[in-house]
């Protein structure tokens, strides 16, 4: 009889993993599902009792480090010392991210800057720090989180749709510039999951969360697992020739009815 391989595709058992913002909400839940498929995790964060909870409810093969990511000039001594601690990393999850709800007329520049630079820049430095090495063994993912509000306007969180907007123009160039060396570049847009930051977000405004609903052809929010089995998808074999793309992960509500 013929061995299956469908469960093969979809494994991580080679992959090292690394998830910014790891310890809670999406980032936890892409840590649990690649975890589950296999794959070794590093999560890191800012929130040190939230990563070590996270981790000690993974168990064998996961691990944390404290890291700020709005620190750039430490992304490379970061991943210097994950490699030699633990191995070099072979998909990295940039979903580390801060929200801002706030009109675009009151939004400071000093604002609209600490959300660019968590979203983008600290991205793009972690980027640049793990691709040398996925050069050389001509291997690796990277995934974005991006977001719904990359795809179409939502009030009150200019800076925020700003930053998902240019996150996909980053990956697009990336992917343009890495495929070829075998480094596959993808993006997640998740609609509305329940996590404490989308909760956050809608909270003292009932209309908008019932306004979310009515246009979800699925009514319904998400649940963080849903977004956690696409990672496993876009880092896995299974997508080896997905490169460049954005997935909504998100009960319909970007097909713009």
């Amino acid at each position: 009889m013929k061995t299956p391989i469908f469960p093969d595709v979809f494994s991580l058992r080679e992959e090292h993993v690394l998830i910014t913002g790891g310890g809670t909400g999406i980032g936890f839940a892409v840590a649990r599902s690649m975890h589950d498929a296999g794959a070794r995790v590093v999560l890191i964060g800012r929130r040190e009792a939230e990563l070590a909870k996270a981790v000690e409810s993974l168990g064998p093969g996961s691990s944390y480090l404290v890291h700020d990511i709005t620190q750039l000039d430490a992304a490379a001594p970061l991943i210097e010392r994950i490699t030699k601690e633990h191995g070099p990393i072979t998909s990295l999850v940039n979903n580390a991210g801060i929200h801002l709800k706030k009109p675009a007329i009151d939004t400071t520049p000093e604002e609209f800057q600490r959300v660019l630079t968590t979203h983008i820049l600290g991205a793009h430095a972690l980027c640049r720090a793990v691709e040398p090495s996925m050069i050389q063994r001509k291997h690796g993912t990277i995934i974005f989180m991006a977001s719904m509000a990359s795809l179409f306007g939502i009030p009150q969180v200019v800076a925020y749709s700003a930053a998902k907007s240019a996150m996909i123009g980053m990956l697009r160039t990336m992917a343009t510039e890495f495929s070829a060396h075998g480094i596959r570049v993808n993006a997640i847009a998740p609609g509305w999951i329940e996590t404490e930051m989308s909760r956050k977000a809608m909270e003292g405004d009932p209309a908008r969360r019932t306004k979310i609903i009515s246009r979800t052809p699925m009514a319904k929010f998400g649940d963080p697992s849903d977004v956690g089995w696409a990672a496993v998808y876009l880092a896995s074999p299974a997508s080896k020739f997905v490169t460049g793309a954005v997935l909504p992960v998100d009960g319909g509500a970007s097909m713009g009815f």
